[in-house]
């Protein structure tokens, strides 16, 4: 049973959200009824429905099962792991994996009759926090296993499938691993050369190719492989190359490993080249259906990214600690250097990036266990924030404690090595950006198109046009759409509710601009796509923040308050981030620089390097 909490007295005032069921020619549009609140802001709309209030999703016995996992998950990382030593060892400590076995931390979301211990999304949200907060690399190893390594067979296998695999995955006595990069073949999933071909008796497929940088690649037993198969069309008979997912075995016979890879950080886990030689791999096999791999694996990717966010809300949940810690006890000129003000607004600041973060993680988790299937602009939309602000905390802590941060013994230096890695994999920051802005186009450009089929129809749809124009008009003139968010947020914050609601009418009106401007080609205008999903990020940052302090509040929380400045904080920088960010695109000026970083791009290239002399001419 999932529980919401009661709408409080002050929800019952003023309209919740701009029409989300607006139609067409008397057809309703099937992307007006996304419940997704970023995809509504690309649209001019606020959908609450997924985002406010915060939701809570634990029913009694969820919330007891993960109370009786919390305590001896924390206690196994603060008295059994050692992540210093797993870090200089380059591996993690066979006492720890094996702890993480007995725990069943290898089988967390696999169902109980299949052996593991049945966790919904929030829960298994939880634990990857705590993992997080203590030790990166081992997070690796237990979420390359079952957060993308055989999340596809959950998504997706038969149930004879789910009846082989599961079993022995769920008990860490096997590993498993996602092969998808190779080495032409990053960011560009869809350009892999690895090539299954099906047998004339169509029993089984024949893999060859290699896959590099697989967590978990020299010790998986059981691979999720993407590879090129060549289809039928039934309609044309034209042959074409699709992607394929597998469940591959090691035991198949011609999987070999290559040497554990040297890396900057997350040394703990393993990283390994991964090639098949030949490998037949039974038709049965097949993870979905044959050429449904790259949904496959972008969905495998989608479903996991929340559990990202969570761990880096626990990885700055710990440097924090520290840097508190360190704050408080440090004296210098005479006073604590907690009392001084730039040190102050680094504490700050590092906190309402954790609070961000960690609520962006539990509000996309709820949603998932809700059933929310639209998610994908906000769990990208996690991963970039939490990796950047991970990153932005622990530099800052480390800056906070000086030569003590650089130095080993403290431990901060490993954590920013082990974080590097969170904006490059599982979809790199800058390939999510234009995901994000592009995916958010895609359905402001569809409700367009809409709106021009409507114009052809005017009698038909006149309360649509009437509508629809008026909001532009409103716009236009600065006096806003009508969209509020007053029935759902704390009185307490209607600054910063309204801060908002301006912010999405400013978001959505640049994005019209931009999609009239430049059509189809928007795909190439990168520099307006990075500001556009930066806007996005930051607005969808003011919406959970909002939806987690005005629960706070409403229920009297203790830290109420706290959690009032740190929203408050975040709503007033993100909203003069994004009016200037929007407002520049409209400027010539900014056409200009643009310009100029083509141009100096450009000449970089043509130099192999820097252009631009030594000033000494020597």
């Amino acid at each position: 049973m999932l529980h919401r909490p009661p709408r409080p007295y002050w929800k019952n005032r003023g309209t919740t959200t701009a029409s989300a069921s607006q139609t067409v020619s008397g057809k309703k549009s099937s992307l007006a009824e996304s419940k997704s609140f970023a995809v509504g802001m690309f649209k001019g709309q606020i959908n609450t429905e997924e985002v406010f209030p915060y939701p809570s999703v634990l029913s009694e016995e969820q919330a007891q099962t993960l109370q009786e996992l919390v305590g001896p998950v924390s206690r196994f990382f603060e008295e059994v792991n050692d992540p210093a030593q797993n870090d200089d060892l380059e591996q993690v400590e066979e006492k720890t994996m094996q702890g993480l076995k007995e725990l069943g931390a290898f089988g967390l979301q696999i169902p109980v009759h299949l052996g593991g211990l049945g966790l919904c999304n929030t829960q298994y949200a939880r634990l990857v926090e705590i993992v997080g907060m203590h030790d990166l690399g081992v997070g690796i190893t237990l979420g390359a296993h079952q957060s993308i390594g055989f999340k596809g067979i959950l998504l997706y296998g038969t149930q004879e499938q789910k009846e082989k695999y599961l079993p022995r995955l769920a008990t860490g006595e096997t590993i498993a691993a996602f092969c998808l990069t190779e080495p032409t073949s990053g960011s560009d999933a869809a350009s892999i050369r690895s090539a299954a071909e099906l047998s004339p008796c169509g029993t089984y497929y024949t893999l060859n190719g290699s896959k590099i940088w697989i967590s978990n690649g020299g010790l998986a037993e059981i691979f999720t492989v993407f590879a090129r198969t060549p289809l039928k069309d039934e309609a044309t008979g034209e042959v074409k190359d699709k992607i394929t997912a597998f469940i591959v075995e090691r035991s198949f016979g011609g999987v070999t490993r290559g040497p554990p890879e040297k890396k900057m950080g997350i040394k703990a886990s393993n990283t390994a080249e991964v090639h098949f030689d030949g490998v037949r791999v039974p038709a049965e096999n097949v993870l979905g259906s044959p050429g449904a791999g790259f949904k496959v694996a972008m969905n495998i990717l989608n479903n996991g990214r929340f559990g990202m966010a969570a761990a880096m809300a626990g990885t700055m949940r710990g440097v924090i600690g520290k840097a508190v810690d360190y704050a408080a006890n440090r004296t210098q000129f005479g006073d604590k250097i907690h009392n001084f003000g730039a040190i102050q607004e680094k504490l700050a600041r590092m906190a309402v990036l954790q609070y961000v973060t960690e609520s962006m993680a539990y509000m996309i988790s709820a949603n998932m266990d809700q059933g929310a299937s639209d998610f994908q602009i906000e769990a990208a939309i996690s991963k970039i924030f939490g990796s950047e602000a991970a990153w932005t905390v622990t530099d800052e802590c480390i800056q906070l404690m000086g030569g003590m941060g650089f130095m080993k013994d403290a431990g901060v230096e490993r954590v920013l090595r082990d974080l590097r890695v969170f904006r490059i994999f599982e979809g790199t920051n800058d390939i999510l950006r234009l995901f994000v802005a592009l995916n958010g186009f895609q359905n402001a450009g569809n409700q367009l198109r809409g709106l021009q089929k409507a114009f052809k129809n005017p009698l038909g749809n006149a309360g649509l046009l009437v509508s629809e124009v008026g909001k532009r008009v409103r716009r236009k003139a600065g006096l806003g759409t009508g969209i509020t968010l007053k029935a759902v947020v704390h009185p307490s914050l209607s600054s910063s509710g309204e801060r908002t609601v301006r912010a999405i009418d400013l978001f959505a009106g640049v994005v019209e601009e931009q999609l009239l401007k430049y059509g189809k080609k928007i795909i190439d205008e990168q520099f307006v796509l990075k500001r556009v999903a930066d806007g996005a990020i930051d607005l969808y940052a003011m919406a959970v923040v909002l939806s987690r302090a005005s629960r706070a509040l409403e229920r009297g929380q203790a830290t109420a308050q706290h959690e009032k400045m740190l929203c408050d904080t975040w709503c007033t920088e993100a909203y003069d981030r994004i009016t200037q960010n929007l407002t520049s695109l409209r400027s010539s000026d900014t056409r200009q620089f643009f310009k100029n970083l083509r141009g100096i791009s450009k000449a970089m290239v043509e130099n192999e390097g820097v252009v631009s002399p030594n000033p000494l001419g020597i």
